[in-house]
């Protein structure tokens, strides 16, 4: 048994205009670093000192800085970098404001018509796959007893696994992910189940 807590990187510049990301490998800007900071005091008042805990992220810059801080802040090991938890790839449309998206896609429902974009369905298949293989790891290190694995990743990339995990109930329609931002899955047996997640009204 894995438990998984999803952080979402701190803001970007990127972030701040409300420009697509996507894979684009944007830095973190001072907000961010002091959200990655929050994040990582609201994991230590969580966290069961009892079980091991890891950090792991997506080896794009925002993630792996905000994974950095995170686990210099609980004083745990470097994290490890996996590039099948980057961002959704957005094609044509990374780059673009928000409000540029809308008007050649109409919403985020557009995407899969968006040109070199990744769509939903590949999205989530590289990131289950990329969430097994962090089970798959942490056990290896941490067995025979549980672990506790901060995986920081990405919005679009968190959203899917939450759609997975809550059999496509969340999230709902008009909530949003904050920058650094916590939701937690169970990995048991291969499959995930939704424990919490804390969305924000858009």
């Amino acid at each position: 048994m894995t438990t998984l807590i999803l952080v979402r990187h701190g803001e970007t510049d990127w972030n701040r205009d409300r420009r697509i990301q996507g894979a684009t490998d944007v830095p973190l800007n001072d907000t961010g670093r002091g959200q990655a900071r929050d994040a990582a005091a609201a994991l230590r008042a969580t966290l069961d000192p009892a079980i091991p805990a890891v950090v792991v992220a997506s080896d794009l810059a925002r993630a792996r800085e905000t994974s950095e801080i995170i686990a210099a802040e609980l004083g745990l090991d470097a994290p490890r970098l996996y590039p099948e938890l980057r961002e959704r790839g957005y094609g044509v449309a990374e780059g673009m404001s928000v409000d540029e998206y809308f008007e050649h896609w109409g919403d985020w429902h557009g995407t899969d018509d968006v040109p070199e974009a990744e769509t939903r369905e590949d999205l989530r298949e590289r990131a289950l796959a990329g969430l097994a293989k962090v089970a798959r790891d942490v056990r290896r290190a941490t067995a025979p007893g549980p672990a506790s694995v901060i995986v920081v990743t990405h919005g679009a990339l968190i959203r899917e696994v939450i759609r997975h995990a809550s059999g496509g109930t969340l999230p709902l329609d008009g909530e949003r992910l904050a920058n650094a931002s916590a939701h937690t899955v169970l990995f048991e047996r291969e499959r995930l189940r939704l424990l919490s997640y804390t969305p924000i009204a858009a």
